[in-house]
């Protein structure tokens, strides 16, 4: 339980509130303890990790080092052997809740490669994403409908696609795919999302792009975001946890983690 395995250093997860419920915790995503085993192998070693509402957090870390493994934990792809996946302030526990169950509580992931409805306009692809009832009911009335056009357009805005509502999302880059995949992400209007190395193959511009459309989804949202490109990781401006071993091994500023001599070591090289 939390209150069994709180330290002092976890003391500013927590709320101020002496007489606050022990489970209520101000970190909006709070993995404590957690621990995972594929036949055998140790992938996740005791992770502790604490992400507040509206922060931006950037996960670097040599591969095998449990970047994936974790956010399918956070996602419910994956159960931990042991720990607490505490989601909203400590109100669900994640550990009990199927992969639907937790994106409807506003946890939603972008992998590496694009997924998107080639044979549909960039618009028809945010408008298919669109949060809101999917019932069978939902669907003989026709909700998505009724859309109105400036709520897609609002996310095609910020996705740096207006210009491209109309195109075939298969005839767009593949950079602007990722950037579409990111507008249907946020189109469902997540309270945290989860994007896994978004600048995987894109151009320098566009990589510069993503940059700038992750600080701007953080104004309202909060973004983790898992990525190898060191320069990327920079112009997101944020805090920087490395993975290894299925554990932290440094947190803090880009140049605190990337100075550490064990990250050094283990990742980033000499």
């Amino acid at each position: 339980m939390i209150a069994q395995t709180l330290t002092t250093n976890d003391a500013s997860a927590f709320v101020d509130n002496p007489h606050a419920a022990p489970e209520v915790t101000k970190a909006l995503l709070y993995l404590d303890g957690v621990s995972v085993s594929f036949d055998g192998y140790r992938a996740i070693r005791n992770l502790s990790l604490y992400v507040a509402a509206g922060e931006m957090r950037a996960i670097i870390g040599p591969n095998g080092a449990g970047k994936t493994t974790m956010m399918d934990i956070v996602t419910g792809k994956t159960r931990p052997d042991e720990g607490e996946v505490l989601f909203d302030h400590g109100k669900h526990d994640l550990t009990k809740l199927d992969e639907t169950a937790i994106a409807n509580l506003g946890i939603g992931r972008k992998f590496q490669k694009p997924t998107v409805f080639e044979m549909h306009t960039v618009a028809d692809n945010i408008l298919l994403a669109m949060k809101g009832p999917r019932g069978p009911f939902a669907s003989l009335v026709g909700w998505r409908n009724r859309v109105q056009r400036e709520k897609i357009d609002s996310v095609l805005e910020t996705a740096g696609l207006i210009e491209h509502r109309g195109r075939l999302a298969g005839e767009i880059s593949h950079g602007q795919k990722q950037w579409l995949e990111i507008g249907m992400l946020l189109a469902q209007d997540p309270a945290i999302l989860l994007v896994d190395e978004p600048v995987a193959g894109m151009t320098d511009a566009e990589t510069e792009q993503t940059a700038e459309l992750l600080r701007d989804i953080n104004r309202q949202h909060t973004v983790i975001v898992v990525e190898h490109d060191m320069a990327f990781v920079r112009a997101l401006d944020c805090k920087v946890t490395c993975l290894h071993e299925g554990a932290v091994l440094s947190e803090g500023t880009l140049d605190k983690v990337a100075g550490d001599e064990r990250v050094i070591e283990v990742y980033l090289g000499r």
